[in-house]
């Protein structure tokens, strides 16, 4: 699978309304062929900072970043951003999904 991790720096103007600014491409992502997982999570040291954890099967990135819904968000979230996102994208990652951490069992 590809994994991919973007952390989002939104303007503070956005901050609190970024959940709802993104979820029409958020819905569309979800519902692409390969997609495996599409999460949001707002950062809690990091004011203003939104991180974006997703997969793919391995061969549905290049229809994902080709698809109309990804070149809309793309053109739209250049207004919504304080700083450049940072990604980190791992392809090739032997697994199809989470799996359970080990470490960890509820009691």
């Amino acid at each position: 699978m590809i994994l991919i991790n973007v952390k989002w720096t939104v303007k503070p103007e956005y901050a609190e309304q970024f959940p709802s600014l993104v979820k029409e491409f958020t819905d569309a992502v979800r519902q692409e062929p390969g997609n495996i997982f599409f999460e949001w999570s707002r950062h809690l040291e990091e004011e203003n900072t939104y991180v974006l954890v997703e997969a793919f099967q391995d061969d549905a990135g290049e229809a994902h970043v080709q698809s109309d819904h990804f070149r809309k968000f793309v053109a739209q979230a250049p207004d919504w951003v304080a700083t450049t996102p940072k990604i980190i994208n791992v392809q090739n990652v032997p697994q199809d999904g989470w799996g359970e951490m080990g470490e960890i069992q509820p009691r």
